[in-house]
């Protein structure tokens, strides 16, 4: 179903009535997670804060070049979030008693039950047996319910695109996967602190890291357990809330809680064909005269261009016709001039 499809039933009359709260597509609906999935580990003891992974997924995603330049290390002195047009962000941090920087890569953490699909009650959001959690902008309505869900801050709106704004995130390199690529932000890592495998896999090699290195690393594997999991884990060296990292989120699923709290409240879902159809009949109406407008712009423009041309080619015939005629008294008091001479000269004769 497409967003014109989509907005389309919603105008159909007795849809409301007809959309029970429990419907297949209201938010609350749970996810069981695919834990032999794939996934990636970020080790921040490995990471350098090349930005070589911010550069990688901008050119892989097609998104508009950064204000600085990858190579601009000075973005780093400020803490960033993932926004449209960066979806992965690396963030400096100098923790106290530690001689060198920490470095964290800061993108979606594709959680094993993700918050954004439990609220999302179009199913924009899917958490895919691969791994990663997708988005479908073609079914997208621009209710930003994913972006209060996430418990991590990870959406981000096109608020600039006026036509067709999206949510923007990470998805894991999800086209690439299906080609048999790497994540571009793992191929392209000088140090190999990124490591694409079986989230199974992954989870073991770090704790196997922790254990065999103690006072490297904390012992921790953030995102084991995590809101019921993701698939993207870390180990540092730092406490995980010294690198920006929640430490309160606990182990229950994050759908769970958007699950519980969407299903509160039944009206929100009968509720929102009313909206969104209110909104789409605004939307049409301020088009429509957006369209008149410029209809009517051009046409002026069009009668201002022809009588600035009228204008021109009158006075372009005047003028022509003006040197025309001082051309022609020019030849005819040459002409006289020259049978004056003559004259006097066969007078003097």
């Amino acid at each position: 179903m497409n967003r014109r499809r989509f907005m389309g039933l919603l105008s159909a009359a007795g849809l409301t009535a007809a959309l029970p709260a429990p419907s297949a597509l209201a938010a609350g609906r749970q996810f069981s997670g695919h834990p032999d999935g794939s996934g990636v580990l970020f080790d921040s003891e490995r990471c350098m804060g090349c930005r070589k992974c911010e550069q990688a997924c901008n050119e892989v995603n097609q998104l508009p070049a950064p204000d600085r330049p990858f190579d601009d290390f000075t973005v780093l002195e400020h803490q960033r979030r993932t926004t449209a047009k960066a979806i992965t962000v690396v963030n400096r941090y100098d923790v106290p008693g530690r001689e060198q920087p920490v470095f964290r890569k800061a993108q979606c953490f594709h959680c094993m039950e993700p918050a954004c699909a439990s609220a999302c009650f179009v199913r924009a959001f899917q958490k895919t047996p691969q791994g990663p959690v997708t988005y479908d902008p073609s079914v997208c309505v621009g209710c930003r319910y994913c972006m209060v869900a996430c418990p991590f801050n990870i959406p981000a709106y096109e608020y600039d695109e006026a036509f067709s704004p999206k949510v923007m995130k990470c998805t894991m390199c999800a086209p690439r996967l299906a080609e048999g690529k790497l994540p571009a932000c793992v191929e392209i890592c000088p140090k190999e602190a990124l490591v694409f495998g079986k989230r199974t896999d992954l989870v073991r090699m770090a704790w196997d890291r922790v254990r065999k290195a103690p006072r490297r690393y904390a012992q921790h594997v953030y995102g084991e357990h995590e809101m019921g999991g993701t698939s993207w884990l870390l180990v540092t060296g730092v406490k995980p809330e010294l690198v920006g990292l929640r430490t309160d989120l606990g182990t229950t699923p994050a759908g769970e809680y958007t699950a519980g709290a969407l299903g509160a409240v039944p009206m929100v879902v009968s509720l929102w064909p009313v909206l969104l159809t209110g909104l789409y009949a605004v939307g049409k109406r301020k088009d429509s005269e957006e369209r008149k407008e410029r209809e009517a712009a051009v046409r002026e423009a069009a009668r201002r261009e022809k009588n600035e041309a009228e204008r021109t080619l009158s006075e372009f015939k005047a003028k022509a016709d003006k040197e025309k005629a001082e051309a022609v008294e020019r030849e005819v008091r040459k002409a006289l001039s020259e049978e004056a001479r003559k004259r006097a000269q066969e007078v003097g004769k």
